[in-house]
């Protein structure tokens, strides 16, 4: 499966030489074997040699250069389906605590990247999720009454409210705070390298070829060597569909652009993350050096199978969706623009942790919106797995629960 198309931001920004891990040769052992070297394998791999666990990671390519290069960085305890709906697909204490957990994803997120040898371009921000339509607003007033009253850090505005603080309108918003965004790219590479400092082995064109399990543990062969492994986490991603297809996972193709530096962005309110109440949903943010990403567009996959058929079209519509939100730009143009495979789950929340016909394995199946910060869900809740202190939550997430449709 070709995961992505076009011309990727990071890619495009980051010109800068990465390091190159090797090829895997030898027969090796470890405790853990993270399959999967983009943001999730990343996490994973970094908390992990954090804890002083003997661990290897393979990536059939180069590290991060999958989905991860294509990821538009946009770090937000939100997720893609509402509060509100959480707790009526799961119940109060679990649809509030997934909330929870994913607020404290973000935090720990920042926590990490603040603690990383090189900048990871991590930087906090709040996100305004307007009414993109009249009819949305009742909606969106009752989202906010949940989430104040279940303690989190959020704002209603009016039309007025909005006015008054952007150069569009629209009938409502809220106004959230503790998010973030991200440069994902840089932030996958320095995890990588820090986890290499602290003793994990990196191998980059390494693809698992065969997988063997006893019951003590697990033999992975790639073309050039193998790895036994008491525990084996697979983080490789939406190609994941290829080979194990789960019933709650529907696979999309998704569009973002990047923009050419704008000379003024005074008029966008503290650089806050945009996205709205459609669905599919559009979303904006802007990067450090004065651009703009904006993203969205969802459809079916296109017939020929590659990601980018429909890429400059679509990017064009991009857009002009941010010139209607911000008329004054006239010096708006596209840097780049990019197209991928993008997954989502028929209930909304991830999949995460074992699957009963691959023995001492572990998954990460973070699809949705919400991808790295369920990424750093996955990582804690299975590095204390793996520590023997699986936690309750993890159950929340299996790969084979009834499949529950909003």
């Amino acid at each position: 499966m070709l995961l992505t198309g076009g011309t990727t931001p990071w890619s495009y920004l980051n010109t800068e030489s990465i390091k190159e891990y090797p090829r895997l040769t030898d027969q090796l052992s470890c405790e853990v074997l993270v399959i999967g070297g983009g943001i999730s394998g990343a996490l994973m791999t970094y908390v992990l040699s954090k804890q002083g666990v003997n661990t290897i990671l393979l990536d059939k390519g180069r590290v991060c250069a999958g989905s991860t290069s294509a990821n538009t960085g946009l770090l937000q305890f939100a997720n893609d389906n509402s509060l509100t709906e959480l707790i009526e697909l799961f119940g109060e204490h679990r649809g509030t605590s997934i909330y929870n957990l994913c607020k404290k994803a973000v935090r720990r997120l920042s926590e990490i990247a603040n603690q990383l040898s090189r900048d990871s371009g991590l930087i906090p921000r709040s996100s305004l999720y307007y009414a993109s339509t009249t009819e949305d607003a009742p909606m969106l007033r009752h989202e906010y009454e949940l989430l104040k009253r279940k303690g989190f850090d959020v704002e209603y505005w009016s039309r007025e409210e909005i006015e008054a603080h952007f150069p569009f309108s629209k009938e409502a918003a809220i106004y959230s705070h503790g998010d973030a965004e991200v440069d994902p790219y840089r932030l996958g590479h320095n995890l990588i390298l820090d986890a290499h400092a602290h003793g994990a082995r990196i191998f980059e064109h390494s693809e698992a070829k065969d997988t063997r399990y006893t019951d003590s543990d697990v033999t992975v062969t790639t073309e050039y060597g193998s790895v036994v492994a008491k525990n084996v986490i697979w983080a490789t991603g939406y190609s994941t569909q290829d080979w194990k297809p789960d019933p709650q996972a529907e696979l999309l193709n998704t569009y973002a652009i990047l923009t050419k530096p704008v000379q003024n962005l005074s008029a966008w309110h503290d650089r806050a993350l945009i996205w709205e109440t459609s669905r599919p949903y559009l979303y904006f943010r802007t990067t450090p050096d004065q651009r703009i990403i904006a993203g969205g567009l969802d459809e079916p996959l296109p017939p020929s199978g590659r990601p980018e058929e429909y890429a400059e079209p679509r990017g064009q519509r991009l857009l002009h969706e941010v010139q209607k939100l911000f008329p004054h730009l006239d010096d708006l143009n596209i840097a780049c623009h990019w197209a991928g495979v993008f997954a989502s789950t028929k209930d909304g929340i991830p999949l995460i942790g074992r699957h009963p016909q691959y023995p001492h394995s572990y998954f990460i199946e973070v699809y949705g919106g919400n991808g790295t910060v369920y990424s750093m869900m996955a990582a804690d809740l299975l590095a204390k797995t793996i520590a023997g202190r699986e936690p309750e939550e993890l159950k929340w997430f299996s790969l084979i629960r009834q499949t529950t449709e909003i």
